[in-house]
C-alpha cells in the first residue's frame, strides 16, 4: 500500500505540470501580443491630418448587425472612417473585403451600400467576396488586388494584426486610430483578439497559413470614379 506522502507526491506532480503548461502558455500569448504591438506601433497614426494618403483603403468586414439584431457599432465606425477618408483627399478608392458565405450573408456588399449612402460613388467602391478573415483579406488585396499600400481601416484593437500581416507580406500599410466604443460593446472582442493575435503568429510563421482562396488578379482603377 503507498504511502500517504507518495500518493501526494503523484497528485501533485500531474496538478504541477498543468499549471506549468498554463504559465508557458499564458507567456506565449503576452509575448506575441507585445510583439505585434510594438512592431507596428509607428504605422498606427492618430489623426487624419498626419495620416499619409494612399490610392486605396481596406476596410475590413463585419456583419451590419448582431445576432440579436442591433446595430452593429464596429460596421458603422468601419464605414464612417471609410467615409472621411474618402471625403478628405486620404484615400481615392475603397476596397470592402468580407464574408460571402450565403446568398443571404454578404459583408461586401452591405459595406457598399452603406458607403454609397454616405456619398462615396459606385466606381470607387471594390468588393471582395472571399475576406473569410483578417489574413485573408489583407494577403488578397496584394495578390489577387495588386495592392502593395494600403490604409487599413477597422477598429485599433483589430488594426494592430492586420498591419502585422501585412508587415510579414512586405507591404506598406497604415491605419488610423478609431474612437473608442463603449466598454461594455467591446470587452469581449479585444478579449478575442488577443488570442487572435497569436493565432496570427502561428498563421505567419508555423504554418505558413495562406487565403483559402485567391484566383485570377482583379485591377482596381483609382483614376475612375
Amino acid at each position: 500500500m503507498a504511502k500517504p506522502n507518495k500518493i501526494k507526491k503523484l497528485f501533485r506532480t500531474p496538478v504541477r505540470v498543468f499549471f506549468y503548461l498554463i504559465g508557458v502558455i499564458m507567456t506565449l500569448i503576452f509575448a506575441c501580443n507585445i510583439i505585434m504591438l510594438l512592431s507596428v506601433s509607428d504605422h498606427m497614426y492618430k489623426s487624419v491630418e498626419t495620416l499619409p494618403t494612399n490610392q486605396v483603403g481596406l476596410v475590413l468586414g463585419t456583419s451590419d448587425k448582431l445576432s440579436d439584431g442591433d446595430t452593429n457599432h464596429f460596421f458603422v465606425q468601419r464605414i464612417d472612417i471609410a467615409a472621411t477618408l474618402y471625403q478628405n483627399g486620404k484615400i481615392k478608392h475603397v476596397l470592402v473585403s468580407g464574408d460571402n458565405r450565403t446568398k443571404y450573408y454578404n459583408e461586401p456588399l452591405k459595406m457598399k451600400k452603406a458607403l454609397q449612402a454616405k456619398g462615396i460613388p459606385e466606381g470607387a467602391i471594390t468588393m471582395d467576396f472571399a475576406g473569410l478573415r483578417t489574413l485573408d483579406s489583407i494577403v488578397r488585396s496584394k495578390l489577387v488586388f495588386g495592392q502593395t499600400k494600403l490604409t487599413v481601416i477597422t477598429q485599433s484593437f483589430h488594426a494592430y494584426r492586420a498591419l502585422f500581416i501585412g508587415k510579414k507580406y512586405n507591404m506598406d500599410v497604415v491605419a488610423i486610430e478609431s474612437a473608442p466604443l463603449p466598454f461594455s460593446k467591446t470587452i469581449k472582442v479585444k478579449i478575442r483578439e488577443i488570442f487572435a493575435r497569436t493565432v496570427a503568429f502561428w498563421d505567419l510563421y508555423v504554418l505558413n497559413t495562406g487565403p483559402r482562396h485567391l484566383g485570377d488578379q482583379i485591377e482596381i482603377n483609382t483614376t475612375t470614379n
